[in-house]
């Protein structure tokens, strides 16, 4: 993009292209005449969407923007981790794919407003504001109470009990979501007169007297195995469930019935097979197919600059070796 030639071929590309996403530094792209307010008088139809770590605006629009502080300064990492811990990031750049989530929803909703106006838009994508959307439920417990939460470890922030337990060989989930399912549970623990207790009779009465509910069952669930857990809780109808590695997660059953593994042909690899994570979006008329492997660096650019943009071989051979692709 700093060659006067690969700007040319960006814009020929854009002559029949519906969306460009950009993620560098604010105002980066406008000393190469690839700003929005540059190209949306050629490209009306355009739409544009610039990911940043703050946005276009305000007092950290210029900073770069990464993930790890983002956590931090959205709010996030001061509600992971354990309560006499540290704060701990979310093991996955989850700003960075809740940002580029919001990126795809905000497109698809831009392309539809375009096919009622007919014109195309700027989208400013930041990733602290998609980290502080994603606060949900704990977000507003502050803005409606003003009470800074505090680290729960594995627990809920609203319901009880919701969180890791210990077995006698690991560890199991147990997600009670109503009274009802609180009953089956002190059935199944052998204590169901727990369960008419005035302390734990309702989730709000669970929440209050969190400590002793967690305390009481914690010494109940370390008593069995895991497996023992999943089956008996399962059977009973309480929610529960493991907490699986990833070797363990990709061959669960139901992970290789929905089809979340799946296998490609790749010409570039010695075996031929590359083991892919699937699509988990399902449509009953218009499926997700896998028609083309992931492609290795630059595998494309001479097929695209000569069937979109229509360079010749020789064409290209010469932008190749001005550097200007």
């Amino acid at each position: 993009i700093a060659h006067k030639k690969g700007q040319k071929i960006i814009k020929d590309l854009l002559k029949g292209a519906d969306v460009l996403v950009e993620n560098f530094k604010v105002g980066g792209l406008e000393r190469y005449g690839l700003s929005y307010d540059q190209l949306k008088h050629d490209f009306p139809h355009l739409i544009y969407c610039s990911i940043t770590g703050f946005g276009q605006t305000g007092p950290y629009a210029s900073r770069p923007g990464y993930d790890y502080l983002v956590q931090g300064m959205g709010g996030i990492m001061s509600l992971t981790g354990d309560p006499d811990g540290e704060p701990v990031k979310v093991g996955v750049g989850i700003s960075d794919i809740v940002c580029g989530m919001n990126a795809m929803i905000a497109i698809l909703a831009a392309l539809h407003e375009r096919n009622i106006s007919g014109k195309g838009q700027w989208i400013d994508m930041a990733l602290l504001d998609s980290q502080v959307a994603w606060l949900v439920n704990e977000g507003m417990n502050y803005l409606l109470s003003e009470t800074l939460p505090a680290r729960l470890g594995n627990a809920h922030a609203n319901i009880v009990p919701y969180q890791l337990f210990p077995t006698q060989d690991g560890h199991v989930i147990i997600a009670v979501g109503n009274d009802s399912q609180f009953r089956r549970l002190c059935k199944v623990l052998g204590s169901p007169q727990v369960a008419d207790d005035p302390r734990f009779l309702t989730n709000p009465n669970r929440l209050k007297n969190r400590a002793e509910l967690v305390e009481f069952i914690r010494l109940e669930t370390i008593k069995k195995v895991t497996q023992y857990w999943l089956i008996t809780l399962e059977d009973a109808g309480v929610p529960c469930g493991p907490v699986n590695n990833l070797k363990q997660v990709f061959e669960d059953p139901q992970i290789i019935e929905r089809e979340m593994l799946i296998k490609m042909t790749h010409g570039r690899l010695e075996d031929g097979d590359v083991k892919l994570i699937g699509s988990p979006i399902k449509m009953s008329r218009t499926p997700v197919s896998y028609r083309l492997p992931p492609p290795v660096l630059g595998e494309h650019t001479d097929e695209i600059l000569r069937e979109v943009v229509g360079l010749s071989d020789t064409d290209i051979a010469a932008a190749r070796e001005e550097g200007a692709i």
